[in-house]
């Protein structure tokens, strides 16, 4: 899919992108948590229902709540989201990152780095930016450290399906 980004456009994502998000949402997921999520959870995701999910999410944005699309030759190659963060003890105005995820096959190739860098570019540096990882997921983790994230020792469970699972926040200040 992404043999270099001389043809990758990030952009504001659009109602008619919903299902190429769903898509890589769900092909990330399989992929990533493979070892981590129950066969069965991730078997019984669902495109039709995620891109609802999505078109809803696009239709009626949250206040100050963004979503990006990363488009190669057409198609949505990957995806993020960024708002003001949910977490009980939230600085005032800060920000966090709810998702960014890629279709498998554009992993290792500038896409996520290009999505980050572009929803970073619009936080003014004073603003607090976080976000959730799962603990087991060791490739996004190395990412985000590389992009100026640091655990900040918040922890959480997070159920998925019928297990939960240890999630992470890191930080960027």
């Amino acid at each position: 899919m992404v043999d270099d980004l001389i043809d990758l456009n990030i952009r504001p994502a659009r109602v008619e992108d919903a299902r190429g998000i769903a898509e890589a949402h769900i092909a990330a997921w399989r992929q990533a948590y493979a070892d981590v999520v129950a066969e069965s959870y991730l078997a019984n995701l669902d495109v039709e229902a995620r891109t609802a999910q999505w078109a809803e999410i696009l239709e009626n944005p949250a206040p100050r709540t963004r979503v990006l699309v990363a488009e190669e030759d057409g198609a949505v190659a990957g995806f993020a989201m960024i708002g003001p963060s949910r977490d009980e003890d939230a600085e005032l105005g800060g920000l966090e990152i709810y998702s960014i995820y890629l279709q498998p096959e554009a992993w290792g190739h500038g896409v996520a780095r290009e999505l980050m860098r572009t929803i970073l570019a619009e936080v003014p540096s004073e603003v607090p930016v976080t976000l959730w990882v799962l603990a087991a997921n060791a490739r996004a983790r190395h990412f985000y450290r590389r992009h100026g994230f640091t655990p900040d020792g918040v922890e959480r469970l997070d159920p998925i399906g019928e297990e939960n699972h240890l999630e992470v926040r890191y930080r960027r200040n």
